[in-house]
């Protein structure tokens, strides 16, 4: 997947950058898999908003996603790869031999035409998925069960990839992409390859109206506010923070605070933390 460069013919072209979509193989979804998506702008049931800087927004529909890949010994054809809105990695449309139709992550190298399959013994190439036990160590995988039979949660993003590193007893080891290694059951499953899109990290937004087409409302630093508004607000000038640490609106510490809890279950389940 290329970017493609502006011309220079507005200061927000000059720095804007998109994808050329080379891979995309078609502009219209699958009706029967696309779902309405609500738009709540950050607010919860009571109308508060619980999520700053959200609203707005192009709308999309949702595609559905087979992340539980539960279709066994069931070939599938690749029909098209298209766009999400809804994540930063492309999808690919599966015809099964038995005539359903699903949507999966489209993994790096996946073309039109490929057969997949979901199987204890399916080979070891992209777009496959396998039980952890029956993947060889070494191999990159991605949506990786945490549980077995739950559907894929981890290594979702475009471009991200996970290492099998080792097997033992009940678990295997899989550093992620943070570069935590984690313990996962050998019965969960995991699909082989790359998530596909791996430029999408390189493209540059260029322009605020941009990120407002996302869905993202400005955010405005404490520091610039009133004291009333913002425990940063106030003072003559270019004013400090004025505190041990940046805190957020409400007092919070914000910058450097652990938040994790520290009898979480999955806790047991780490082996090396990210960063260490």
């Amino acid at each position: 997947m290329a970017i493609r460069l502006y011309k220079p013919t507005s200061p927000a072209r000059r720095f804007m950058s998109v994808l050329t979509y080379e891979e995309i193989t078609t502009n219209k979804p699958e009706k029967s898999l696309l779902e309405y998506k609500k738009k709540n702008a950050g607010r919860n049931k009571q109308g508060k908003i619980t999520v700053r800087h959200q609203g707005g927004g192009n709308k999309v529909k949702y595609r559905v996603i087979d992340f539980k890949r539960d279709k066994i010994n069931i070939p599938a054809k690749v029909a098209t790869i298209e766009y999400d809105p809804n994540r930063s990695a492309f999808i690919a449309l599966l015809n099964y031999a038995d005539g359903e139709k699903r949507y999966i992550l489209a993994p790096l190298d996946l073309k039109v035409g490929d057969t997949i399959i979901a199987s204890e013994t399916a080979d070891i190439k992209p777009g496959n998925t396998l039980p952890i036990g029956s993947i060889p160590v070494g191999t990159l995988i991605h949506n990786v069960e945490i549980k077995a039979g739950r559907g894929g949660q981890m290594v979702r993003s475009a471009g991200m990839s996970a290492q099998l590193m080792a097997k033992e007893g009940e678990y295997a080891q899989v550093r992620l992409p943070s570069g935590e290694v984690r313990k996962i059951p050998m019965n969960a499953k995991a699909t082989i390859g790359i998530v596909g899109n791996s430029d999408h990290e390189n493209v540059r937004i260029g322009k605020a109206g941009r990120t407002r087409h996302m869905g993202i409302r400005p955010s405005v630093r404490g520091v610039v506010m009133n004291p009333c508004d913002h425990p940063h607000g106030g003072g003559e000038g270019k004013s400090p923070v004025g505190m041990p640490a940046p805190v957020t609106p409400w007092g919070k510490v914000a910058l450097g605070l652990k938040t994790r809890k520290h009898k979480k279950y999955s806790n047991k389940m780490i082996v090396k933390r990210a960063g260490k």
